[in-house]
């Protein structure tokens, strides 16, 4: 596990800016870890990213001294176990929807007394060959971050509750799959929307939390800024496209 203050980072109140990959490619990884993010986002819900590629992707991210967490495919507990076990240094858990699935994966993520985490010497634990696993557990307990999903309208309901759950460190906006839920997939600034933005923002400005959010572009992350947002991330996808069509533009008006 990378132990390089990134919660404390957040927890201080420190504005954030990640990347996420989808891509199950250690290479890749590593180019955009050297771009100079403050953690990457491994992509395992989207995408066909498994466990030992996501182990070989944070491997090439602590070269650079990145962070990265793994966004899971579900809040399962074996499944974050897998995930957790790379070295990665968090979990983003999708469609949160309720206090108790945000309990849930906070316990998962954890080790004892918070959690029930399975404790053996994997690569999250320097493979039991620094230290003692008692000082690992203290350490990881202490840095390991949980990121929880809004995306759902009963999760809307409930933000506040979600937000004040012990051990979760970021209450995340999830755009897209947030208006499906409310009827308007894809429409990011419908005023349903908007609102539901202004609903996760209140509820997380009066928790311990911090607010996290994925945009598109500078303009994004700006206003986002504004609205309290301190955990923000980019996919590469988005960064890759507009690059291509910025550059393609120029070149072919020349």
């Amino acid at each position: 596990m990378h132990v390089g203050g990134t919660r404390g980072r957040l927890r201080a109140g420190e504005c954030l800016h990640g990347c996420f990959v989808r891509y199950p490619d250690p290479g890749l990884a590593e180019l955009v870890a050297l771009q100079g993010f403050d953690f990457l986002i491994l992509d395992g819900e989207h995408g066909t990213m498994e466990p030992r590629e996501a182990e070989n992707m944070v491997r090439a991210t602590d070269v650079r001294g990145v962070p990265a967490l793994v966004r899971v495919p579900a809040n399962e507990p074996p499944v974050i176990l897998r995930f957790m076990d790379t070295g990665a240094i968090g979990v983003h858990v999708p469609l949160v929807s309720s206090a108790e699935d945000a309990d849930r994966a906070v316990r998962a993520v954890k080790y004892r007394p918070r959690g029930g985490r399975g404790l053996t010497g994997v690569r999250a634990a320097a493979y039991g060959q620094r230290g003692t696993l008692a000082d690992y557990v203290a350490a990881a307990n202490e840095e390991s971050i949980v990121v929880v999903q809004i995306e759902t309208r009963s999760a809307l309901e409930q933000v506040s509750e979600i937000a004040a759950v012990d051990g979760v460190d970021v209450v995340f906006v999830g755009p897209t799959d947030l208006s499906h839920s409310l009827g308007v997939p894809g429409q990011l600034s419908h005023p349903i929307v908007e609102e539901a933005y202004r609903t996760v923002a209140g509820a997380v400005r009066e928790s311990p939390a911090a607010l996290g959010v994925l945009v598109a572009d500078e303009a994004g992350a700006a206003d986002w800024r504004e609205r309290g947002a301190t955990y923000i991330a980019v996919t590469v996808d988005s960064l890759v496209t507009r690059t291509a069509r910025t550059l393609l533009s120029a070149v072919r008006a020349a």
